[in-house]
């Protein structure tokens, strides 16, 4: 098929905006912006501010705020080790020496001390178990010499003994060591202390004595089998007779 000249002519490009010529001819120049807004393959193409946004994560959070890997946790330093002193020794081991420094704690008071600053549980358990292993930390040795305190320089009696250790909440076995006394010597020790305070008494009549010096032994923590034995040793002897008051008897 035969084809005219004009088939092969290059199409007309109006360097210098000649328009005129270009309407006179009925060809219209084709908008760019308008081609690229109704082809879907050139708006894909087209960079949007995702593209220059950083990379999220699943949860919303950039990726430099991601969770650090399980290899980093174990190479990063512990919470311990990032606190250590000049001295070598941690904060918390710092507050717990100054603590046992200014008196006597057991274990479980230890740990609430710790608990009381900004420590966390697996610290505060690190520390108990380091003094425990040191003997800084030691119930049973407080438990003596807690008892031995409370009997020779308050002259407290069993059960008050007792009662002071459970609050200061030693074990149960340590108690039941420290208090294990023979009996004659906790009498002995009640009878000094009723002798001790007759003569206070001694403007009371028999009674009022009794009752009063029965009730400063109970309080001490002497048990009832003890009291009277005591009660009586120091009244029947007349220690409250000294400024001639009346026999207690």
């Amino acid at each position: 098929m035969a084809t005219s000249d004009e088939e092969y002519l290059a199409p007309v490009i109006n360097l210098f905006g000649d328009r005129s010529r270009a309407e006179e001819e009925g060809a219209q120049t084709p908008d760019a912006s308008s081609e690229a807004a109704e082809s879907p393959a050139v708006l894909r193409a087209l960079p949007t501010m995702a593209d220059f946004s950083p990379p999220r994560s699943t949860e919303g959070h950039s990726a430099a705020a991601a969770e650090p890997t399980e290899a980093e946790e174990l190479a990063a330093p512990s919470h311990s080790d990032r606190r250590k002193s000049r001295d070598g020794f941690s904060e918390i081991s710092r507050i717990s020496m100054r603590a046992l420094a200014r008196r006597g704690v057991s274990s479980f008071e230890m740990s609430q001390f710790l608990g009381t600053r900004e420590f966390d549980s697996a610290e505060i358990a690190d520390e108990i178990e380091r003094l425990e292993g040191s003997g800084l930390l030691d119930d049973a040795a407080l438990a003596e010499t807690l008892t031995r305190t409370l009997r020779e320089r308050k002259g407290l009696g069993a059960s008050a003994i007792s009662a002071e250790l459970r609050r200061r909440k030693i074990d149960q076995e340590h108690i039941a060591a420290v208090l294990d006394e023979p009996r004659d010597d906790e009498q002995e020790r009640a009878i000094e202390i009723a002798l001790k305070r007759a003569p206070q008494l001694r403007s009371l009549d028999s009674v009022t004595a009794k009752r009063r010096l029965s009730g400063f032994l109970m309080r001490r923590g002497y048990s009832g089998s003890i009291v009277s034995a005591a009660v009586a040793a120091a009244l029947e002897s007349g220690a409250g007779n000294s400024s001639g008051g009346p026999v207690f008897r």
